[in-house]
């Protein structure tokens, strides 16, 4: 059959690219072997957020709620467990109905690109004017001795198995590491973190790695950086990593290891008989998403960059728009990020130590929410948000958030870096009170040393 769009893969990255092509009027086919929804839905963002969410509210019902009066509380890891299918079911089942009432074809076979323009899945063969490869990534497992072990498990495997462990290690300090230290730590977990960086969550800004580092420590995790794994051991069913750590040799034990080294673009195997240009296993695209076959594109994970489904997703619609001649609603930068530990992250744009290293003035406003009447109210806790401007211009550069709601707040963040706009245009808003959203105000205005709800700065 023919079509005008093979998509392969049905993550955020290939839905979002096979209903836009669907909407400007093509006939589209989406190949997806597993689950629609791809790693996200299925294996990542969406089941871990919905553990965190479980997860945290329970570790608040074991410190206590003021003004109710609790019982024991103990885990329920068959009901988290069914929780978390639920979540994912409920938009699985959306994402499937969407797919159809876009009338787009989808091809539950493995796929492999067998020409410029044709795509081999099961028995058949299918012919599109043009392909767009969004096939993800998959979870890196580095040739360290051991790590083939039973018992070691990614976090496609850990996710899938919700159960009580009374310990584990894990090996990498990410996102994935610390998200899924933090559920299973509230959930009575003993968790032991090994980071070959110098320090945690290292692609973020230096202050919330250091938080976050000491939150995790309160809850009983125990944080190695800059150690370096050299081979995994088992005995008596317990699992031993041995590390180099400020040059000792150390070792932690645990019921399960967690290998949360990174992921890496899952084109193994993608292409037969097509020589398509590749960077470590990344597609190498121009700035139209093409590879070195015109007729060939690629997003998100499979092209590298910052691993993340809004990545993925907006350059999905990017791609196609420009395939069919449309100006690009999106941009492709900046893309924000965000770690959903309680308190949250977020953070786009630059933060002032890569202006630093750019040699860019700055002018960074720093607003402690302490003083903040929601986040008092949510139980306070370390939290801030930081604005890095322009030294000249005040143009803001990037923000970075540790704080209740910093996922939802980086939005307008992020809306005011891409659009370039100033602190003076940043504070023209009002923002309404009690909300986590006044600390941007104040944040701004620190900028300045004019923060309402700040303590004075004292001039020499």
């Amino acid at each position: 059959m023919q079509y005008d769009l093979l998509v392969i893969g049905g993550g955020p990255g290939g839905f979002a690219a096979a209903v836009k092509a669907a909407q400007l009027g093509k006939k589209v086919a989406l190949f997806e072997a597993r689950e629609p929804g791809g790693t996200c839905l299925n294996r990542g963002c969406i089941p871990t957020k919905a553990l965190m969410h479980t997860s945290q509210r329970y570790q608040e019902l074991k410190e206590g709620i003021p003004g109710i009066a609790l019982g024991d509380v103990q885990p329920d890891w068959a009901g988290l467990a069914a929780r978390k299918n639920e979540v994912v079911s409920t938009l699985r089942d959306g994402m499937a109905s969407l797919i159809k009432g876009n009338k787009i074809d989808l091809i539950a076979e493995h796929a492999v690109i067998t020409g410029p323009q044709t795509v081999r899945a099961g028995e058949n063969t299918y012919e599109g004017a043009h392909i767009l490869v969004a096939a993800g990534s998959i979870p890196s497992r580095p040739p360290i001795p051991g790590l083939d072990l039973p018992g070691v498990v990614t976090s496609d495997e850990l996710l899938d198995d919700i159960s009580p462990r009374d310990s584990m290690v894990i090996i990498g300090g990410g996102v994935i590491g610390v998200e899924l230290a933090t559920v299973w730590a509230a959930m009575g977990t003993k968790v032991v973190i090994v980071e070959a960086l110098e320090r945690i969550l290292a692609n973020l800004d230096r202050e919330i790695s250091q938080s976050v580092s000491m939150q995790l420590k309160k809850q009983g995790v125990e944080i190695y950086t800059s150690a370096m794994v050299s081979r995994l051991t088992q005995e008596d069913g317990r699992l031993t990593v041995h590390f180099t750590h400020k040059e000792e040799e150390k070792a932690a034990s645990g019921a399960t290891v967690l290998a949360a080294m990174g992921r890496r673009a899952n084109t193994a195997g993608l292409f037969d008989g097509v020589e398509v240009e590749l960077n470590r296993g990344m597609l190498v695209v121009n700035d139209r998403y093409e590879t070195s076959v015109p007729s060939i594109l690629a997003i998100g994970d499979a092209i590298g960059g910052i691993q993340l489904a809004h990545k993925a997703e907006a350059e999905g619609v990017r791609a196609v728009e420009l395939l069919y001649g449309h100006v690009p609603e999106r941009v492709s930068s900046p893309i924000p990020s965000c770690v959903y530990t309680s308190p949250e992250i977020a953070q786009t744009g630059l933060t002032a130590d890569e202006c630093k290293a750019q040699g860019i003035p700055t002018l960074v406003g720093k607003y402690v929410m302490g003083g903040n009447g929601r986040t008092v109210i949510e139980g306070g806790g370390r939290t801030f948000i930081k604005v890095v401007f322009h030294g000249e211009s005040h143009v803001l550069l990037g923000a970075q958030l540790l704080c209740h709601r910093a996922t939802d707040l980086v939005s307008e963040l992020n809306t005011a870096v891409t659009l370039g706009l100033t602190a003076e245009q940043m504070l023209s808003p009002v923002r309404p009170h009690p909300t986590f959203a006044e600390g941007i105000s104040e944040a701004v205005e620190a900028a300045f040393g004019q923060s309402l709800h700040s303590a004075p700065v004292r001039k020499r």
